[in-house]
């Protein structure tokens, strides 16, 4: 890699001429990106990757003008001091927060990269239009302003964020829900039975491990094969399943680290209040994202997790 202190005038203008056609081709798959879901969003990274063109164009014009027809090919991963982005083709689905945070950080790259380069440039025309530039992509933000007026009024931007809220909910805290809810609820049985059939904390730790490690893999398994999320709109089936299976997995360990105490009453009682702080988690879950009233919330979770507790008290005492 390059230092930007080294690069002369011809490479820089090769470098923000690569640029401008990456930012132009990022704002296009973005707009792609969100057509199906967010038709609105999309137009506006049209429109930003039609002006990230008309950049190109005037840096190519100059370049030819300076230096010839031929330009060399260096891209930001050949320079130093670059953000080093994951391609927008790699991450699906895409959130309107996160390419609205992404323009963002884009456009700030840009003007820093404009404005240094423009510093050091010794020639009049050059330095002009880099100063230029960078005035563009500052006021790129006001242009978003512009275009979300243009393609996002507010009755649109409400529908997109519902939309992107729903797709959270189906991607994320569904799938995330299930799996603490079983995690944390269906290895109490086989815990709290092991911990009064032994008295002992190491051998009920062992159980309480195998019990949540084991539905952590079967639960992630069981979401993922659910449905591949074409029809749905649940998302990748690998990324639910990761979810799921993990948050199973944390809500069967929160109750099974205790037993690593060696006094089998204190780790036991630790263990009782983390069933309990669990409980309030899932039932908080449940009134935040589902809408469920706290009361009902709490009741249905409480009740369930009540008989499964005393399940395991009762087998493992007999």
């Amino acid at each position: 890699m390059r230092n930007f202190s080294d690069l002369t005038e011809r490479e820089i203008l090769a470098l923000a001429i690569a640029a401008e056609e990456e930012d132009s081709r990022i704002y296009t798959d973005i707009a792609e990106g969100l057509r199906d879901e967010y038709p609105s969003s999309a137009a506006l990274f049209t429109d930003m990757s039609a002006e990230e063109n008309e950049h190109r164009r005037y840096l190519i014009d100059l370049y030819r003008e300076k230096f010839g027809e031929h330009i060399p090919l260096i891209r930001r991963q050949d320079v130093r001091g670059f953000i080093q982005r994951k391609p927008v083709w790699q991450t699906r689905p895409l959130g309107l927060n996160a390419v609205r945070d992404l323009a963002e950080s884009m456009e700030l790259e840009a003007t820093t990269f404009y404005r240094r380069a423009a510093d050091r440039s010794t020639d009049a025309s050059i330095r002009k239009l880099l100063g230029d530039l960078a005035e563009a992509e500052v006021s790129h933000e006001h242009n978003a302003g512009r275009l979300s007026a243009e393609h996002l009024p507010r009755s649109e931007r409400q529908i997109e964020d519902e939309t992107a809220r729903r797709a959270f909910l189906l991607r994320v805290v569904q799938p995330g829900l299930a799996g603490l809810m079983d995690g944390s609820v269906s290895t109490l049985a086989p815990l709290f039975a092991a911990a009064f059939a032994t008295g002992n904390s190491w051998q009920t730790f062992l159980v309480g491990l195998a019990a949540s490690v084991g539905a952590g893999i079967s639960m992630g398994f069981a979401e993922a094969l659910s449905d591949n999320g074409s029809l749905t709109g649940r998302g990748a089936p690998w990324l639910r399943g990761l979810i799921c299976g993990l948050m199973t997995m944390l809500g069967g360990l929160g109750h099974t680290l205790p037993y690593l105490i060696p006094h089998f009453w204190t780790a036991t009682v630790i263990a009782f209040i983390v069933v309990l702080v669990e409980l309030a988690v899932i039932s908080w879950i449940r009134w935040k994202y589902m809408e469920t009233p706290p009361l009902s919330a709490a009741a249905q979770v409480g009740l369930g997790g009540a008989l499964v507790f005393a399940t395991g008290i009762l087998i493992g005492s007999s």
